[in-house]
């Protein structure tokens, strides 16, 4: 028996172009006085990241693949093939690197591999949406002599930040003071590099601020007028907005605004044409604002949702929607006088005709720092299985 486990040495979240690092951990674990102790072997073992694609059939027609000669090597199980007994296309696939070969483990011993991968800068985020999915996985297969291969797949969630593969790093090594000790840290310098970069960009889009003043109305007149200082967001931010009522000629009775993505299939994969848009709500706010001159909203984006991009097959755009419910009268309550002259009440009335109106406000939502998303991933940055 061989404990393999593989671990993500900064959590299980990316940026697409980062270098993702895993180390495996091969153990036997029998004790060396336990009476069935005994040396295992391994023939080989080996590591590759894919991306899965999956899509409704409901939704979306896809073309027929041609990867029949890959179904035929996934039924071999002396194969290594990264995503046998998978749903769905495997639509990137970077090239399998080698671990080792003959690993022999005594009882007690432990053996680790590092094993280093850059992320494909041009790949699609991961994304489980209404009518298709992107998932990656790092897959690392291993066998016996004359056994079937064993694999052990670890999940991880990958952003994607567009303008990182138009960046062209300043080639000044050369002239840069250098430590001939430190050679093989080029690779993680570089990396890091990349996340101050993304880092960088994400600040500069977000952090601009100005006034964006619309005013909102219907048929019958002005209602109200709505105030928000930027339209770019990063995941985990909080969308924040004001109301005003009090300019508005008609009476505001409740209003409502959803954080929402739009989930759309290129009209070539559509299923049927003209098939609607799938709509998901991340965050809502509703208020009854009668008699209400400002009000304001705040919703935060979830860390755990995708931002927004678009495939050959599938978009994703964010949006707040916007629900307000009018007055059709003048007035919207009714004074009774109590039985003493001082003695006021107020109360609503029982009846009153009301109008609805709803509008939308595009947004968009960028990646944020990995390692911050990591905290909230579903994903876990260990996983391991027994052979």
């Amino acid at each position: 028996m061989i404990e393999v486990l593989a671990k993500l040495g900064r959590g299980p979240v990316f940026l697409a172009g980062e270098v993702l690092e895993c180390v495996i951990t091969f153990t036997n674990p029998l004790s060396a006085s336990s009476t069935s102790a005994s040396s295992e072997m391994l023939a080989w073992a080996s590591a590759q990241i894919h991306c899965q694609f999956h899509a409704s059939e409901n939704r979306v027609v896809l073309p027929p693949s041609n990867g029949s000669k890959h179904d035929v090597q996934a039924e071999n199980e002396t194969v290594f093939v990264p995503n046998r007994g998978e749903r769905g296309q495997c639509i990137l696939s970077t090239p399998p690197k080698i671990l080792f070969c003959d690993l022999r483990l005594d009882p007690g011993e432990s053996k680790s591999y590092s094993y280093c991968e850059t992320l494909p800068i041009d790949g699609p985020p991961s994304f489980r949406g209404q009518s298709v999915k992107y998932v990656y996985k790092l897959t690392i297969g291993c066998q016996r002599v004359n056994s079937p291969i064993k694999l052990l797949r670890v999940p991880f969630r990958v952003l994607v930040l567009h303008g990182l593969q138009d960046y062209q790093f300043p080639q000044d090594e050369a002239v840069a003071p250098s430590n001939p000790f430190l050679e093989a840290e080029e690779g993680l310098k570089k990396d890091s590099r990349l996340a101050d970069l993304a880092t960088e960009l994400l600040m500069v889009a977000t952090s601009r601020r100005s006034l964006h003043l619309y005013n909102i109305s219907n048929t019958r007149g002005k209602v109200g007028t709505f105030c928000i200082f930027k339209t770019v967001y990063k995941i985990g931010e909080d969308v924040i907005g004001t109301f005003s009522f009090s300019e508005g000629d008609i009476p505001c009775l409740q209003f409502s605004v959803s954080l929402q993505t739009e989930e759309s299939i290129q009209e070539e994969f559509q299923r049927r044409r003209g098939q609607p848009v799938s709509f998901s709500t991340h965050a809502r706010h509703q208020e009854a604002c009668l008699h209400t001159a400002q009000s304001s909203f705040s919703l935060p984006i979830p860390l755990s949702s995708t931002p927004g991009f678009t495939t050959n097959i599938v978009s994703l755009k964010w949006r707040l929607h916007f629900e307000f419910v009018t007055s059709g009268e003048s007035a919207g309550s009714c004074l009774v006088r109590g039985s003493q002259s001082e003695a006021i009440t107020w109360t609503g009335v029982e009846q009153m005709e009301v109008d609805t109106f709803s509008w939308d406000l595009p947004i968009k939502v960028l990646p944020t720092n990995p390692i911050l998303a990591s905290y909230v991933s579903q994903f876990s940055s260990t996983n391991s299985i027994t052979i």
